[in-house]
């Protein structure tokens, strides 16, 4: 609110005209002028002066600065004759000239109190409000607007005296306490709302200088009733009190804490002077500490030069800002960094083959894969880090086996777990502006390790999350491709920092998950399952010895014999990787161990019988069971934990030749049943079937274990031998299982997963396996000792699978198809 603003105008016109010009003081407005001022009647057509940003009150006096043509010979003719005029305000201050629509339709009679001459040739004039009226019809439009009007009649209410005296005080009351509380209204207004004795006028009045918006004025102008304007100028004066009371508030706070600042400063500027005097300033010392470890600091030109001018601007901030601890920790984490400090590589391979046998039996590929890249790093001596990446089913060894790569070459070891991270910032850091930034997880390790050409194990690449955060996986891009990560770049650090001596190695369990563009940039070395010969082994040589240790049994008190490993191998273990096995044999120690803190009798060597005492009732695996049965057929299938097999089974209804798929199946194996089918019908005739019975019989396609989904095309053969079994009443050869993907020309096409789904064989009992013959390369890839019993046979067609699965023995009471 801004009382006595008009005042205030007068007062600078006045000024500019000069202190010698002569000039009247307007009276305030009387209850007697009220009285006069209703019986003076109102001319049926007036000139229309547009007001822009402001509304006339009757009563109320205002100058006003007229600037467009129009309004000035306005104010010029009706100067000259009886200085009476209609003023109204428009809807759009923002229009130029405007029209009679463009007005408001309630106006105020006015009457030219003076006109004057300003010294920069404008003309101001001052008009008091009269009465309110209202635009009946436009009369003219030029020179100016002229306008039929109405005198705009005020609604009397049944109000009693007190009511209005009260109305009146409350008024003025707020409007003392508003000119009181605000500094810059002068104390003349206060002189000015109490002498006003008239309540119409003093709601004008108030209503005509107060804050608020011109639409809220125009509001009040066109309420008829004096109670509801008073009312609403109540209202709107209580806000403002409220929001005046409030700014004060805020201004004595901001006061008080611009005041104990100040007083800190000074506090902190004398305490500074003592210590300067005492010679233990600790925040020079800080400085001088950190300036000591950058001069033996090995690091980039660039890298030195942004410590210097960060270390500029550290001095001169002062230590209590909220910025000096950020500025802090930013020049600590690039005298932290290992910015050129590498350690010295053993290139021993012999010495690192040994690691690599000792830590971890079996794996000869793999290891020989990893010898081979050591070699090249050992003849190069300055080729680029290569980035490995370990694929193969959980508990394997993938992790271990980068531990003990860094451990052959003598590298710090730095492990930093993928899994479910969805932030991009967990990998490129925060930009230094936010609250709480940080760097990200590569340079934070990096720091941890004290080099910059660690082993870098970068777990589960493959379970890397995306979201509204960013996608880390291709924040990952630049991390491991040697091409870019000599300058790879942390938002927080804000300066490239040089990757490429960092040897990464990578595990995943599903290439799959992986995108393609980080796929490419890795080596993909796979690490397959074990046989349950390397299992044992395992177990004999670092499981059993590991657990005896942890869990503080001594051989002396705990014998496990080769025969009691495999059994729990076998029956208390379904896994390609040796990590059930591992809490298995750690249940027989702590068994052991119970045994011997109670002082229970107990053999040394573990018994057969012991085991389902110890470990439970030994898992129902899936094994071969019989060929007694038409349509079943055993398949093997690949899964993220490694080779398992599963059966296909076929049932035939009388019916129209309708096919049902169950068993949660994906749509490529569901697209293999229906390829098999047409095959079938196709070459009816090689299997001595009449065409009718596809339409005849119904057939139904279902494989167990119905709540996990399966999915992909290696099931192709095993669903083609179980149709083939069902239509025939044949029996399918006794210990058989296959893998291959079928096409509609009757080709058998080869598949992946290979050894996996051998072990799974070995694992099941089975004793010949049909295959692709273009898959026979992979058998010849696999070690000897895994393909022991084992026999293969290699098809490039259908029908040879057919011919090669089915006996011409019909099982026990065969269906009639015909």
């Amino acid at each position: 609110m801004s009382f006595l603003q008009n005042m205030n105008s007068f007062e600078d016109i006045f000024m500019q005209m000069g202190d010698n010009s002569d000039h009247e003081l307007i009276p305030l407005f009387t209850a007697e002028d009220e009285e006069i001022m209703d019986k003076e009647q109102i001319p049926e057509e007036l000139s229309i002066l547009p007001l822009r940003n402001t509304v006339l009150f009757p009563g109320v006096v205002i100058p006003i600065t007229v600037g467009r043509d129009k309004s000035i010979k306005l104010i010029q003719e009706a100067n000259k004759k009886d200085k009476v005029i209609g003023v109204v305000s428009q809807k759009d201050e923002d229009i130029e000239e405007p029209e009679f629509q463009d007005l408001n339709r309630i106006g105020t009679l006015a009457q030219i109190v003076r006109m004057l001459k300003m010294p920069d040739g404008s003309t101001t004039a001052i008009i008091q409000g009269k009465k309110r009226i209202e635009i009946v019809e436009p009369v003219q439009t030029e020179p100016f607007l002229r306008a039929r009007v109405t005198e705009f009649r005020e609604e009397k209410s049944a109000i009693d005296a007190k009511e209005l005296e009260a109305l009146e005080e409350s008024v003025k009351d707020l409007a003392m306490q508003i000119i009181n509380q605000s500094p810059n209204i002068p104390s003349e207004a206060g002189f000015a709302i109490k002498n006003i004795d008239s309540l119409s006028f003093l709601v004008n009045f108030v209503a005509s200088n107060m804050n608020a918006e011109v639409q809220v004025k125009q509001e009040l102008l066109e309420t008829a009733s004096l109670t509801s304007r008073t009312h609403k100028v109540l209202a709107h004066l209580s806000r403002e009190l409220q929001m005046l009371e409030m700014k004060n508030e805020i201004q004595d706070k901001v006061k008080t804490d611009i005041d104990r600042q100040q007083r800190e400063y000074f506090l902190h500027q004398q305490m500074k002077q003592i210590q300067d005097e005492l010679g233990s300033n600790p925040v020079q010392e800080e400085i001088l500490e950190k300036r000591k470890r950058s001069a033996d600091k090995k690091w980039p030109e660039e890298v030195e030069q942004a410590f210097e001018k960060e270390i500029a601007k550290f001095e001169r901030m002062n230590p209590q800002s909220a910025e000096y601890s950020v500025q802090a920790n930013y020049i600590d984490l690039l005298l932290d960094l290992p910015w050129e400090d590498y350690s010295e590589d053993n290139f021993d391979l012999k010495h690192a083959q040994e690691i690599l046998d000792r830590d971890h039996y079996g794996l000869e590929k793999v290891k020989e894969r990893i010898i081979e890249h050591l070699a090249v790093l050992k003849i190069k001596g300055d080729m680029k880090a290569p980035i490995i990446c370990l694929y193969g089913p959980p508990g394997v060894g993938k992790t271990s086996l980068g531990k003990s790569i860094a451990e052959a070459l003598g590298r710090k070891y730095v492990r930093m777990s993928l899994g479910g991270l969805r932030d991009e910032a967990e990998i490129r850091g925060h930009r230094k502006t936010y609250i709480g930034a940080m760097p990200g997880r590569i340079l934070q390790s990096l720091k941890k390790a004290g080099t910059s050409n660690p082993l870098f194990v970068l777990d589960e690449i493959d379970k890397l999350g995306r979201d509204h955060h960013g996608d880390p996986s291709s924040a990952m891009l630049e991390v491991l491709d040697p091409e870019q990560n000599s300058m790879f770049y942390d938002n927080y650090v804000e300066l490239d920092y040089d990757l490429s001596k960092v040897m990464f190695i990578a595990t995943c369990n599903n290439l799959n998950s992986i995108q393609a563009p980080l796929r490419d940039r890795m080596e993909i070395i796979e690490v397959t399952g074990y046989t349950v010969e390397e299992k044992v082994e395992i177990a004999k040589r670092h499981l059993l010895p590991k657990q005896l240790e942890e869990n503080g049994v001594s051989t002396d008190f705990l014998e496990v014999t080769d025969e009691i490993i495999e059994r729990i191998v076998e029956d208390y273990t379904n896994e390609s990787g040796v990590r059930g096995l591992e809490k298995r044999i750690g249940k027989l120690v702590r068994h052991r161990a119970k045994q011997i803190a109670l002082e229970e009798g107990y053999n040394i060597t573990v018994k057969p019988d012991d085991l389902s005492r110890i470990l439970g009732p030994s898992h129902e695996k899936d094994r071969y069971s019989d060929n007694d049965v038409a349509g079943v057929v055993t398949g093997l299938a690949w899964t993220p934990t490694g080779g398992d097999i599963l059966f296909i089974e076929t049932s035939l209804t009388q019916g129209k030749g309708k096919l049902t798929l169950t068993g949660n199946l994906g749509d490529v194996m569901k697209e293999s049943a229906i390829l098999a089918m047409e095959y079938l019908k196709a070459h009816s005739d090689a299997l001595q079937l009449d065409p009718q019975v596809f339409d005849n019989w119904n057939v139904h396609i279902h494989v167990p274990q119905g709540a996990i989904p399966k999915d992909g095309p290696s099931a192709g053969i095993t669903i083609l031998t179980a149709l083939a079994s069902a239509f025939t009443q044949k029996k399918v050869k006794k210990y058989l299982a296959m893998t291959g993907e079928i096409t509609l020309r009757g080709k058998v096409l080869p598949v992946g997963g290979i050894k996996e789904k051998i072990l799974a064989a070995k694992r099941a009992g089975i004793k010949e396996i049909i295959l692709s013959e273009r898959n026979r390369k992979d058998i010849e890839d696999i070690n000897e000792r895994y393909l022991k019993g084992l026999k293969f046979h290699f098809v490039t067609e259908m029908i040879e699978v057919i011919q090669l699965a089915l006996l011409k023995e019909k099982v026990v009471n065969p269906l009639k198809v015909a």
